[in-house]
């Protein structure tokens, strides 16, 4: 399977070179940064609304004074899925105050 050469298509390569079976579903993770964590509670209610099918988990990030919001969402991880519902995450996370932090499959 050929990847689209930017950093989406880096990762699913690697992930296809590791033997992960890019066909099937998987739990794929988006993290989001906030500097608050009221921020990232107001993000989550608002998914909770419009997403109901997803897992969502706030906690403290590594940085002081940032909080993650990982979301995570039962998906086929092609190229396009991932694009497509990371833009629409980054547009959500902009309205509170946070911004995207890439994306993961949960092994």
């Amino acid at each position: 399977m050929n990847f689209p050469n930017d950093e989406t298509g880096q990762v699913l390569s690697e992930m296809q070179q590791a033997g992960i079976d890019l066909s099937i579903e998987h739990d794929v993770v988006f993290f989001h940064l906030f500097e608050q964590k009221s921020q990232a509670e107001a993000m989550a209610e608002h998914l909770k609304q419009v997403m109901p099918n997803l897992s969502l988990n706030i906690h403290p990030d590594e940085t002081p004074n940032v909080w993650d919001l990982d979301c995570t969402i039962k998906m086929i991880p092609s190229h396009q899925a991932i694009i497509e519902q990371e833009t629409n995450f980054e547009q959500i996370a902009a309205k509170f105050s946070g911004y995207n932090d890439g994306w993961g499959i949960e092994a």
